[in-house]
């Protein structure tokens, strides 16, 4: 490391630090006996930084491929990223793990996913180390070192690294955010969320939205406006401070939401298609000196639908979506531009490095063949476009599409086309498209801005080491009384200043449910694995897969930019040499066995959830995160309250889930109503003939299988004071969960409305008085297999 701060990114070395915290200092004054005998002499205040340690910005966008920016020659509009980019360098050859959770966790502590719990979304945690969704306190995040080096840290917007189990109001808290080194975190918990009515975490406590969204609320619009908030307080009461500010949207991830405005800028934009938006985008990469000039465009996979294959009148639901989410990207990055202008007005922003990452992942082809429900892709449950337009018509046609009335995510074919020219998409880890994500770095007091792109091979776990080289601080050895383990990124601070150097991240493995890939010196191999993400339902034979029949490809590329041509016929004693290669790395980073991501998929009943089957709960009870809550949609289960009704009542007597899907109970005009939405495309009714009367009951909602098999029907018995009063059958369940970020709410529904019947009237407080509510599953061993 240089000590001539003044022509490089390296800073100062301080004298080595490997025990965190730091000891503490005894006073500087000599106590006598008395006063009159003692020296008073304070020691100046304790500084562990030089004083022109730079503030750090992480901006981090989600599940964006890069042929969408206009940055990249793409049609989404992106002027923070034109800005970032031109005010420093970029990163071309930058790497993601290819899905949420496990990049968050790298990018934050420099350790590969799998060696830190996260081999897979938190959700889809499971008892093996790789993949247990618990971050170890033996990999210290880069916000916890920094906040004992003297930095104030904050994180806004998505977190996903809490183990879902582990989100309810009652904690525990030591693996949320502020347990992780964040002083401070406002956002959401979960891996997405609506954008008008989220379930929102501030600290560690549940807030609702500051606005409705008949007000204009919007989450990116809010957590950019906390994060502003808590930047002015920091210039206010500890400027002496340097911040470190991680800052996530929820965009792009499902369900897309945007104002209506934001979408129609790009009206008819996209009427072509996905086929001839990858072309396009291409050309548009080269011209923005982006990708070589020999980038070749690679093909579509046999199994996704061309852009000719779909019926013509399908096209402007196809093309509307897409729309939409072309608004969302737009919206989110120019929420992020609002807090850089925060930044530059409070006078940070010479000194702060800014580090843009445009994609957690690559574009996500979750919404399959287009919906506006996409956790039907996360249950397995298949669906036609056609059910999807139906009921689109009933929510108001193709304006519908982008606001709270549906979840809607587009066709995988554009997230093939966001990740022009690659073959990949988010949850393929064989292929880039799925884990190359461009990276922007800028710093006006230190970096000299340069177009041409960085093509060092990274990846997201080098952020930590090139963060710690530059402040001149050493990874610890020990944080707070533990080991910690070694980082496994190499830092990318070499590069900033020297565009040709030699890159140093020379190996580094790839794998997510099956889908992997190993890089060395060049070179690539990868193999899809048993799925592939926009393919509806679980593929067949997935139970008795085996990696060890999967067809290797191999790649050259340092001479083949987009993974054009597989070499693997001309050259299989370096592919042997790369598979034998990637399975050292698997045992090393704990990714055993292969495809350990995909268990809950095919045994959903082994999913981690809380050790209960029966609950009691008040009548005020809200917002227990549907992971936490009873599972009242897919298993046998009795709902009984203690209600006090009054005349004509009316309200929520609880509800699960949100408007994208889930299930509710409420009393209109007095009568008894239960309804099971799935997803927006079949909704299940059932009624009281009567109304209920006026005084005490007991109601009970009984659930039990009508056929035990996953998204199996339901027969549901509505009973009060012992007597049936409605009965019906909801004929597909949920075999997973309803929503990723919806709650169970009990005497009022916050969050998304489940039933259009009071989605006006929201909350829809319940008029009378709950006393008590138990719940308990019944026959737990007849769920599902």
């Amino acid at each position: 490391m240089s000590e001539d701060t003044s022509a490089t990114v390296v800073g100062r070395p301080l004298p080595p630090e490997r025990t965190l915290p730091f000891p503490p200092r005894r006073s500087g004054s000599l106590a006598g006996r008395t006063l009159a005998e003692s020296t008073y002499s304070p020691r100046p205040p304790e500084q562990h930084l030089p004083d022109d340690a730079p503030n750090v910005v992480v901006i981090l966008v989600d599940d964006a491929g890069p042929a969408l920016p206009t940055t990249l020659g793409g049609l989404v509009r992106t002027p923070t990223l034109d800005r970032v980019r031109a005010g420093g360098v970029g990163y071309n050859r930058f790497h993601t793990t290819a899905m949420c959770s496990p990049t968050r966790a790298s990018l934050l502590t420099g350790r590969n996913h799998h060696r830190i719990g996260n081999g897979q979304i938190a959700e889809l945690a499971n008892d093996w180390d790789g993949y247990s969704g618990h971050i170890p306190k033996t990999s210290a995040t880069m916000a916890e070192v920094l906040r004992q080096y003297g930095y104030s840290t904050g994180a806004w917007g998505k977190w996903h690294n809490t183990p879902a189990e582990e989100t309810t109001a009652a904690g525990p808290f030591e693996r949320w955010p502020t347990g992780y080194g964040f002083e401070y975190f406002y956002g959401f918990l979960a891996g997405e969320a609506s954008q008008y009515e989220p379930n929102l975490v501030r600290n560690t406590s549940t807030v609702l939205p500051p606005k409705t969204p008949e007000e204009g609320y919007h989450l990116s619009e809010d957590i950019a406006d906390d994060a502003m908030r808590w930047l002015r307080e920091h210039k206010a009461s500890a400027s002496d401070k340097p911040f470190f500010v991680y800052w996530a949207t929820g965009a792009l991830h499902g369900p897309h939401h945007v104002m209506k405005e934001w979408a129609d800028r790009y009206a008819g934009m996209f009427d072509d298609g996905w086929d001839a938006y990858r072309g396009r985008a291409l050309e548009g990469a080269k011209d923005a000196g982006w990708v070589p000039q020999d980038t070749e465009l690679t093909p579509r996979d046999e199994s996704l639908d061309a852009w000719d294959d779909i019926p013509a009148d399908q096209k402007a639901f196809q093309s509307r979506l897409m729309e939409v989410a072309a608004g969302f990207g737009e919206h989110a990055d120019v929420q992020a531009g609002r807090l850089l202008d925060e930044v530059e007005r409070l006078g940070y922003g010479d000194n702060t490095i800014v580090v843009y990452i445009w994609g957690d992942n690559g574009s996500s082809g979750e919404g399959q063949n287009g919906t506006i429900s996409e956790l039907l892709a996360q249950n397995g449950i298949p669906s036609t476009v056609e059910q999807h337009i139906a009921a689109l018509d009933d929510l108001g046609g193709l304006d519908a599409l982008g606001t709270s009335a549906t979840d809607n995510m587009y066709h995988a074919g554009w997230a093939w086309a966001g990740s022009s020219p690659y073959k990949g998409m988010k949850l393929l880890a064989s292929h880039l498209g799925g884990t190359r994500n461009p990276m922007f770095v800028s710093w006006p007091d230190r970096i000299t801005p340069d177009s041409r792109p960085r093509t060092q091979f990274h990846h997201v776990v080098d952020l930590v080491p090139t963060i710690y080289e530059i402040l001149g601080i050493s990874h610890p050895e020990t944080v707070n009384g533990i080991p910690q383990d070694p980082i496994d990124g190499t830092s990318f601070a070499y590069s900033i200043d020297d565009p040709d150097a030699v890159g140093r991240h020379r190996t580094q493995y790839f794998e997510i449910m099956g889908s992997r890939s190993i890089y060395s010196n060049g070179w690539m191999a990868s193999a899809v694995g048993p799925r592939l993400p926009w393919v509806p339902g679980t593929p067949a034979g997935i139970t008795t897969w085996t990696p060890d029949h999967d067809v290797w490809e191999l790649y050259h590329l340092d001479e083949d930019w987009s993974q054009a041509h597989d070499l693997a016929a001309e050259h299989p004693e370096r592919l042997a040499e790369l598979k034998e290669l990637f399975a050292i790395e698997a045992a090393r980073n704990e990714a055993l066995p292969i495809g350990g991501g995909l268990w809950v998929l095919v045994h959903p009943e082994d999913r981690i959830t809380p050790p209960y089957s029966e609950w009691e709960m008040s009548g005020d009870t809200v917002r227990v995160p549907e992971f936490c809550a009873p599972a009242l949609g897919n298993r046998p289960n009795t709902v009984t309250m203690t209600v006090t009704v009054p005349e004509r009542a009316e309200g929520v007597l609880y509800k699960l889930g949100g408007a994208g899907g889930g299930l509710t109970c409420f009393l209109l005009d007095g009568v008894l109503t239960y309804e099971y939405n799935l997803f927006l495309i079949e909704r299940t009714v059932i009624r009281s003939d009567a109304p209920v009367a006026p005084g005490e009951h007991t109601i009970e909602i009984a659930t039990t299988y009508v056929e035990t098999r996953p998204a199996g029907p339901l027969q549901v018995v509505l009973s009060v004071d012992g007597d049936e009063v409605a009965s019906g059958t909801v004929p597909t369940s949920a075999p997973l969960l309803f929503s990723a970020n919806d709650c169970l709410d009990i005497g009022r529904a916050y969050g998304g409305a489940v039933s259009r019947e009071y989605a006006d009237r929201m909350p829809f407080a319940f008029t009378g008085r709950i006393d008590d509510v138990r719940i308990a599953y019944v026959v737990p061993d007849a769920d599902p297999a």
